[in-house]
């Protein structure tokens, strides 16, 4: 099994930063990373995603504000958030596909899932 864990989340003005974090432990082969997030009345949606190969993508709204990235050798990956809006209050989700070994080779990628961590952008 892959535990995923998201810290990070708070409070914090308009225009201002915060950095999330996605801690992922288990024995496996790690895929790709993603962070989601779902606000008040929207469906939950992708914000950032980030592949082995360190192949980064970005929903249009948040480019060039939000970074992805990720630390291989601590299992760990980041959404670093600048110039934040009030209307990316929300619980932002990280998501992590990875495989295990069966035995008898690799299973298919699997998605994984944190609990969430709440960001409130509010003055």
């Amino acid at each position: 099994q892959v535990q995923v864990v998201e810290s990070g989340g708070g409070l914090v003005q308009p225009g201002g930063s915060l950095r999330l974090s996605c801690e992922f432990s288990g024995s496996f082969s790690f895929g790709a990373m993603a962070w989601y997030r779902q606000t008040p009345g929207k469906q939950r949606e992708l914000v950032a995603h980030i592949t082995s190969g360190s192949s980064a993508n970005y929903t249009d709204s948040v480019k060039g504000r939000f970074t992805i990235s990720g630390d291989n050798g601590k299992n760990t990956g980041y959404l670093q958030m600048n110039s934040l809006r009030p209307e990316e209050t929300g619980v932002y989700y990280c998501n992590v596909q990875a495989k295990k070994w069966m035995g008898w080779g690799w299973g298919p990628f699997i998605n994984y899932w944190g609990q969430g961590t709440q960001v409130t952008v509010s003055s």
